[in-house]
């Protein structure tokens, strides 16, 4: 497997946090569709920290929500930006993927190394929970059923719970089927408005009876995007 390892150490007060960022690793979302996720190890004794090692694996639009949030916690204070989304990326290309994690080395050796950004809990949840944004959101304004702390305990070496895992993927597969719907919908509408006028009734009444099973079901199984 590809692998590079960007490590970075610094020393305060004999406090040390050491990050890791290794093992690009390509992933399925679909037939059509994938990202390339990133391993973090993090490794330090540090008081700020309620693990002392974890490991967790982040894609890129999850370092975006990240400096999103600190941006706002941060106020005047001006963070590195991170690498330039590349829509041509590719695990393939060496030089790419390299340049891509030395931009994430250097945005959270950045971030660790502001005492100040240490509190916020988003950070903590992204670098030793694997929960998803919309989860770390929720966690982080105590939306859960469980605190910042009990998550990331649970996250056992990266991983959560499989119950937890469980209700994750769960959330996403009724997520995409909401947008599956809502694509479907429209298209279904328009060709049963020009196939009501035509003289085909047992297709028009088919395309009909489609509609109204989908359209059904968008209204039971659509969740809030929010």
């Amino acid at each position: 497997m590809l692998s590079f390892d960007v490590i970075v150490c610094f020393e305060n007060l004999q406090e040390t946090i050491s990050v890791c960022v290794r093992n690009p690793r390509l992933c399925k979302d679909d037939l059509w569709h994938s990202h390339v996720d990133y391993e973090i190890c993090l490794q330090t004794n540090s008081m700020c920290f309620r693990k002392k090692t974890s490991c967790v694996r982040r894609r890129y639009s999850e370092f975006v929500w990240l400096r999103h949030c600190l941006e706002q916690n941060a106020l005047v204070m001006e963070l590195p930006k991170l690498p330039p989304r590349n829509p041509f990326f590719s695990l393939k290309n060496t030089e790419q993927v390299v340049q891509r994690m030395k931009g994430f080395q250097e945005f959270l050796e950045s971030v660790l190394h502001t005492t100040f950004l240490l509190s916020d809990s988003r950070l903590h949840l992204f670098l030793q929970s694997d929960l998803s944004i919309t989860r770390m959101s929720r966690c982080a304004l105590g939306k859960t059923k469980y605190t910042v702390a009990e998550a990331i305990q649970r996250s056992s070496s990266g991983f959560t719970s499989r119950s937890e895992k469980s209700t994750c993927d769960s959330d996403c597969e009724r997520y995409r089927l909401w947008r599956k719907y809502h694509t479907i919908v429209p298209q279904l509408l328009m060709l049963n408005l020009l196939l009501k006028s035509a003289a085909i009734p047992p297709i028009a009444a088919l395309l009909r009876r489609v509609w109204d099973i989908v359209w059904t079901l968008r209204r039971e199984e659509a969740p809030s995007p929010s």
